[in-house]
């Protein structure tokens, strides 16, 4: 079938020519023969992928489409979906990958055969490497026939990606191209539908893995994308590979990715299924070394009334409100007896009274080991600090153990919520982890360290709540810092407000004759005039391993460092170039409603300038910085440039207006400015440290380091 069969929207063409959306449009406009839409609405219509190649080429707008961009724009605009597109590449490079050997005999075959010939040698492979009862099913003649531009495009993907780096076209490398070809495609997917899918990122996946450490056969009994069973089988973490990796999902869909994803990245035996877990385990017979699981959460419909005597709730008969609880016993049961389950939690689950008589017998028995919290924005819902739960099945005789492991990840000095979902420092979370759970899985016992972990003994939690959030057991960081920490915040505090009142403005003087009202222009003309560059932020990528730090709008608010990271480049090469802040320049949050504007320093140069933050890079031939910071802050400046819709406020920087003024009379202005801004950032700091003082008190009052 032709590769008009592929579909583009503006937003694809803007990709394929290097552009922006509003060029495309402009093209739309300006030239008649620019290719008639084919499909999709008024507001958004897409175009023939071929068409639109054909035009940017005789325009001189593309010498060539991007291998990677060209394959995906056949699975984004495939007819019957994208998901379906990805199954069939799958299929097609998991062919390539186990029969490299037949490839080049079917590639010879015209189009049109070659989705008659394909079904064969698919049915062949895919029950080789998944077995006869599968969630991929084999596609047919006519299913494959829309597919038959992008599998050769797959495969010519495949082949590009295993010579990359001057790597030979052996066995290794066709396998590694393949696997890579269907990760690059799948992450697309994946980023391209945020909402549609839950996933699990690749920091808890792999902490979650090294937890059930090394395991000869793993189970994920609501599989997803497969980001556990990939993070379990992970060949870079150091650990055994797996000999086989179960699934199952109750997504149709997913299950047939995850089957694929995990054939494709490795030689384990791979078994996945779809179905719902908990009313049809496709693997009821199976005793796992491992099972790592990230269920849904707070589900009322997971087989509640069907399901009452099911031989898995050997802990107790859960709750209709704790699916989570049925989940945790369905992982137990699938345990060989000393094999261990890790299983991503809601932090309610530890403390609900509608569950305390199952996590009492979890405890009593020796089946849970280990409770930690993580920071709010490690994983999905990113607005709560979820919990790992490490489980072990209990084998026959063994004696329960003594203690259970509380650790709490989710305070300032492993990295953790404070930072936000994007700032993570993950690192320190995951040592934080292992550093705590590795002795004591050894030892059975763990030396307390204040406000981080502690080895709790279970009788301590065998009361009437059973609450086991782990920040309620463990003793508060101050009792580790004591008087002397906070002796040193008091003589900061005491340093911070001598400066402050130091740069206390003096005594306002009388009004400036005439005032300010001198010819006045706008941030816009002064922009078209060349005396200040105005850029937006939120775009770009930074180099793989070497990270950018990125000026969000609350830290310019806030008055604090950059917090952000820049996302690293797609594998398929650099995306668009970061707006870079130096010295001199001048954002300004354009959401809000506020007043706000800050200077950029040197210790904030280079970073990334973020979302909903404008840049103003003042000629200084022209413009003092500082002159230009002070009088954007004006209230009325503000007002008058602002724009409100029903929920938000948002500023036209553009309209913002400044009075014409020799740039000497600026730099008057300018000192008076830089001197209230550093008012304001001493007070800003003598309030930060007023309030780690006073909260320090009342806690080493409350906890008896501070005498009264």
């Amino acid at each position: 079938m032709p590769d008009s069969a592929a579909e583009v929207t503006a937003a694809g063409i803007a990709r394929l020519a290097g552009v922006g959306r509003a060029a495309v449009s402009n093209w739309r406009r300006r030239h008649p023969d620019f290719p008639k839409p084919v499909g999709g609405t008024e507001t958004s219509p897409s175009f023939a992928l071929a068409d639109v190649e054909e035009w940017l080429r005789a325009q001189g707008k593309l010498a060539e489409v991007p291998l990677r961009e060209r394959v995906w724009q056949l699975v984004a605009g495939h007819p019957a979906g994208a998901v379906t597109a990805l199954v069939h590449a799958g299929c097609a490079l998991l062919l390539v990958r186990d029969r490299r050997a037949a490839w080049p005999a079917l590639a010879a075959v015209p189009d049109e055969r070659l989705a008659e010939v394909l079904p064969v040698p698919l049915e062949e492979t895919l029950t080789e490497r998944l077995g006869d009862e599968r969630a991929v099913r084999t596609p047919s003649v006519t299913e494959l026939a829309p597919s038959v531009p992008l599998l050769r495009g797959v495969v010519e993907l495949a082949a590009a990606d295993a010579t990359t780096a001057g790597r030979p076209a052996t066995t290794g490398a066709a396998a590694q191209g393949a696997r890579d070809a269907f990760e690059f495609l799948l992450g697309r997917h994946l980023d391209a539908n945020p909402r549609q899918y839950t996933l699990t990122p690749p920091g808890p996946a792999a902490l979650m893995a090294a937890l059930a450490g090394p395991a000869d056969t793993v189970l994920d009994p609501a599989c997803g994308t497969g980001a556990l069973l990939a993070a379990a089988a992970d060949p870079a973490a150091g650990r055994p590979a797996p000999r086989a990796l179960h699934g199952q999902d109750a997504d149709p869909d997913l299950a047939a990715l995850t089957a694929l994803r995990l054939a494709l990245s490795g030689d384990a035996d791979v078994r996945v299924h779809a179905g719902d877990t908990l009313r049809a385990d496709a693997f009821p017979a199976l005793t796992a070394d491992a099972v790592l699981c990230h269920p849904p959460f707070n589900e009322r419909n997971w087989g509640h009334d069907e399901l009452a005597y099911d031989p898995r709730w050997e802990y107790g008969f859960p709750a209709r409100t704790e699916s989570e609880l049925a989940w945790v016993q369905h992982a137990l049961a699938r345990l060989r007896p000393g094999g261990t389950a890790v299983l991503l939690m809601p932090p309610a689950a530890a403390s609900r009274r509608s569950g305390r008589r199952v996590r009492a017998d979890l405890l009593r028995r020796g089946a849970l080991r280990a409770v930690v919290a993580l920071p709010a924005g490690a994983a999905p819902p990113y607005g709560i600090p979820l919990h790992l739960w490490v489980l072990r099945r209990p084998a026959p005789g063994e004696r329960p153990p003594a203690e259970l492991l509380l650790v709490d990840t989710a305070s300032d000095h492993t990295g953790g919520a404070a930072t936000g979902r994007d700032r993570l420092d993950w690192p320190a979370v995951e040592s934080a982890v292992l550093d705590a759970w590795r002795p004591f899985d050894r030892d059975g016992a763990l030396a307390e360290t204040p406000g981080e972990s502690r080895g709790v003994p279970v009788v301590e939690l065998l009361d009437d709540d059973v609450d086991l959030t782990p920040a309620r057991h463990l003793p508060p960081p101050a009792a580790a810092e004591g008087a002397a920490q906070l002796s040193g915040v008091r003589e900061r505090l005491t340093e911070t407000l001598r400066r402050t009142r130091e740069l206390t403005p003096p005594p306002a003087a009388g009004p400036t004759p005439g005032g300010l009202r001198r010819p006045a222009t706008t941030v816009g003309e002064l922009a078209r005039a060349g005396a200040v560059v105005l850029r937006a932020g939120g775009a770009g990528t930074a180099v793989p391993g070497a990270p950018v730090a990125v000026l969000t709008d609350t830290d310019v608010l806030a008055g604090q460092a950059p917090s952000g990271v820049l996302p690293e480049a797609p594998p398929e090469g650099p995306g668009e170039e970061p707006v870079l802040l130096v010295a001199g320049d001048v954002v300004v949050p354009v959401l809000g409603g506020g007043s706000v504007t800050r200077v950029v320093d040197q210790a904030t140069a280079g970073a990334a300038l973020g979302r909903n933050v404008h840049l103003l890079r003042p000629d200084p031939a022209a413009l003092d910085p500082w002159f230009l910071a002070g009088l954007l802050r004006a209230t009325a400046n503000n007002r008058q440039a602002s724009s409100y819709a029903s929920t938000a406020t948002r500023l036209d920087v553009r309209r913002l207006q400044l009075p014409r003024l020799p740039l000497a009379e600026q730099r008057r202005y300018g000192e008076r400015f830089r001197a209230l801004a550093e008012f304001e950032e001493a007070l800003r700091q003598a309030g930060r440290l007023g309030e780690q003082l006073v909260q320090g008190m009342y806690d080493g009052l409350a906890d008896g380091t501070v005498a009264p």
